[in-house]
């Protein structure tokens, strides 16, 4: 339970900019599929 606890502590810390990773993360995922597609495309 000590991880659970660590885990949630971490995510009360940083809601603020949770957002704003999960945005962050999106559009790496959003590049790379981009980016193996591309060579098909061109």
């Amino acid at each position: 339970m000590t991880t659970l606890r660590h885990i949630k502590q971490i995510a009360t810390r940083a809601e603020a900019t949770l957002l704003q990773d999960a945005l962050g993360a999106a559009a790496l995922m959003v590049m790379l599929v981009v980016g193996l597609h591309l060579p098909s495309l061109i």
